[in-house]
């Protein structure tokens, strides 16, 4: 595995991505030999995934930033029963495509995970899995802990109430472990990291419009691969860069996949750029080295069909909003309050509290950007996505904003603090 030259050499590089790591190392699970893997990322969230894998009878090695990671296969139905509680922790991607693999195995196993998780709907993935065949007890509300009795499945034509790649990706699984055809068609169409490996390993994946069908395979070959850096966190380094006086931030081997990238589209209707350079390929995946320098900006109104190109990235967006020069409108995105927070209730409530006009109803957000100093303390019940977001808005000049919980980054990107200062150092 060789990762291509990135341009300068005097970038940061991002952890890898997250929702890349999960699909690689499941996957490679149901493969059919030794799989070895370069920057899968090494945080609380994979982690959990790679000790669930590890809890099933698959051999999965340390997760650790810069070393390789192997995963040993064991075919399409890889896992062995356990009488252990599978943990998926924080991890809300865990618990899904866990979901999936587990519907086409014949045993019995027990889904749980942290407080915040167990508030995090599942019935958007329960229903269409017993519609398959899985028989499924969950708790309050479709909500963990969840059992499932996995077996033999039938093909499924889903269509899914919400663009959800998490959704998509766990039936999708479930297509291949039991051997099936899966048809999903979503309201607007999600990430498609799973696709696009999918096909790396020969898998017939089919698109029409808003439907998108996997079709059962007798065997996945073993693979190796890099994984480009995550897109999302790389999305906070670049805002930073657009918040400074001065100065540039480049960001190095970023994966650019189109499904990913919405920040950045929306980033330039604001007035600013994100440059592309440098691209390479790896695992069906685009990746690029990202400069970004600061600019003035200006309101942007983003419409539904935007948001599951970047959902992550809203918080983030809302806060560059804060200093823009009008009012930025956030469309359709009701998605936020089931994630590990309500973070669209939190995100208007903190930037109230820094003193910004903001403003959170149903699935719309307002917020009016302002060039005063921004100061106060920002709540971020324990949620990586807030806790980034409103730290680059810390590190702006003239703001003097607290964070009652910045361990929490934790989850997805655990070099945040250190590398947000080095932008701030370099400004």
């Amino acid at each position: 595995m060789r990762r291509e030259a990135d341009v300068g050499g005097k970038g940061i590089r991002v952890p890898g991505d997250k929702s890349i790591t999960h699909r690689a190392l499941m996957l490679a699970a149901l493969s059919s030999g030794r799989c070895c893997f370069l920057g899968a990322l090494a945080a609380g969230d994979t982690r959990a995934t790679a000790a669930a894998l590890r809890a099933l009878g698959v051999t999965v090695g340390p997760l650790a930033e810069g070393r390789v990671v192997r995963v040993t296969g064991g075919g399409l139905r890889p896992f062995r029963a356990t009488d252990r509680v599978l943990d998926c922790r924080n991890s809300g991607t865990t618990a899904r495509l866990l979901l999936g693999l587990l519907a086409g195995h014949p045993f019995e196993a027990t889904l749980t995970g942290d407080r915040s998780l167990r508030r995090r709907p599942m019935a958007r993935i329960t229903q269409p899995l017993r519609g398959m065949g899985a028989e499924i007890a969950a708790g309050d509300g479709e909500r963990l802990p969840v059992r499932i009795h996995g077996g033999v499945l039938t093909p499924l034509v889903w269509e899914s109430p919400v663009a959800s790649a998490q959704v998509k990706t766990a039936l999708f699984f479930a297509a291949l472990v039991g051997g099936v055809r899966v048809s999903v068609t979503e309201p607007y169409h999600s990430r498609d990291h799973a696709e696009r490996l999918l096909r790396v390993l020969g898998v017939r994946v089919d698109s029409d419009g808003a439907a998108t069908t996997v079709h059962p395979v007798e065997s996945l070959p073993a693979f190796d691969g890099d994984i480009p850096g995550d897109y999302s966190s790389a999305a906070y380094l670049l805002a930073a860069g657009v918040l400074a006086e001065r100065g540039e931030v480049v960001v190095e081997g970023v994966g650019i996949n189109p499904t990913r990238t919405g920040f950045g589209r929306v980033l330039e209707r604001m007035g600013a750029r994100i440059e592309v350079q440098g691209r390479w390929m790896s695992l069906g995946e685009p990746a690029a080295t990202l400069l970004a320098r600061p600019a003035s900006l200006t309101a942007v109104e983003v419409h539904p069909e935007e948001v599951p190109g970047l959902v992550d990235e809203v918080p983030m967006l809302a806060c560059l909003a804060a200093r823009a020069e009008g009012t930025s409108v956030f469309h359709g995105v009701g998605e936020l309050r089931v994630k590990e927070s309500d973070r669209l209730a939190l995100v208007a409530k903190n930037l109230a509290a820094l003193g910004v006009d903001a403003q959170a109803e149903d699935d719309t957000l307002w917020v009016t950007g302002t060039d005063r100093p921004l100061s106060g303390r920002v709540e971020t019940a324990g949620d990586h996505r807030l806790a980034m977001a409103f730290a680059v808005l810390a590190a702006a000049p003239k703001a003097a904003v607290v964070l009652d919980d910045v361990r929490c980054v934790d989850v997805s990107y655990p070099g945040f603090l250190g590398d947000l200062a080095r932008v701030r150092a370099g400004a």
